[in-house]
């Protein structure tokens, strides 16, 4: 049984959990908005990191939706407080969403590297074993995170590994990708690798929020983590990748990226 079954809720703390389910589905509607509406300022090499973005942002939203409803489900108003009804609230639409966007999310950084060639396959491959394999490990130690148990710990440290192991790939993609970039490309991969460090880093803590504050306040706290991880991981992740994609363009003489660009050179122009 996930954590977030084991307490009561006051309105303040329900509606909190529900308004960030709500904030972080409409984040992600408008970043699928945004990236389908900047494709095409992209050149054809790099454009399907849009394409991807937009897949990622379906299956969140759809997550998201899925989890707010679940939570909803789960918890009536008995007068007092929101209690746990006939259903239960489970986390597990998180894992599986993660199965779906972690390679995607990958994929893209590979693509806006200019990663190719059996590279490419070979650190995809990386990517998608190390990834899976964290997301399913860590599944498999949360079904203890209410007693703590060994499966918890031992489970999870497994998890760690293999994110270990993702984040060295990602390194050195991002490495690669820098060193043939102009100064201001390599430090938007740079701003995407703290990116990256920060944002993936924090989903631990809140797979350990069961052990760490064992209240309805550290439920709370541990889907606030969730979704604003999720935030930066996919949706901002997403804008600043576009972002390269589109720089990368306009250095290489596509018009349209040239073109969407403009308006920031304008200033600057203006200036001299």
């Amino acid at each position: 049984m996930s954590f977030e079954n084991l307490f009561d809720y006051s309105a303040a703390q329900f509606e909190v959990v529900l308004s960030v389910f709500s904030l972080t589905a409409a984040v992600f509607a408008a970043c699928l908005v945004y990236s389908l509406a900047t494709a095409k300022s992209i050149a054809p090499r790099y454009r399907l990191t849009s394409y991807l973005t937009g897949v990622v942002m379906v299956s969140a939203f759809l997550e998201l939706g899925l989890l707010a409803l679940q939570w909803s489900g789960a918890f009536s108003w008995d007068g007092t407080a929101y209690v746990l009804g006939d259903s239960l609230f489970s986390n597990g639409f998180r894992y599986m969403n993660w199965s779906i966007d972690v390679p995607v999310l990958l994929t893209q950084l590979l693509i806006v590297g200019g990663i190719t060639g059996t590279l490419f396959f070979r650190r995809w491959a990386a990517f998608v074993v190390a990834g899976l394999a964290m997301i399913w490990t860590g599944y498999v130690g949360q079904f203890d995170e209410v007693e703590g148990g060994a499966q918890f710990w031992i489970w999870g440290a497994i998890s760690t590994v293999f994110y270990l192991w993702l984040l060295f790939v990602a390194y050195q993609t991002i490495r690669d990708a820098k060193a043939s970039a102009s100064p201001g490309v390599a430090r938007m991969f740079s701003a995407t690798w703290y990116l990256f460090l920060v944002t993936w880093s924090i989903y631990p803590l809140a797979y350990l929020m069961p052990q760490i504050w064992d209240d309805a306040n550290g439920v709370v706290a541990r889907n606030l983590i969730y979704s604003f991880a999720d935030i930066g991981s996919k949706a901002v992740y997403g804008v600043l990748l576009a972002a390269i994609a589109q720089k990368l363009s306009a250095e290489q003489g596509y018009q349209e990226a040239i073109e969407s660009s403009s308006w920031v050179e304008t200033p600057a122009a203006s200036d001299r």
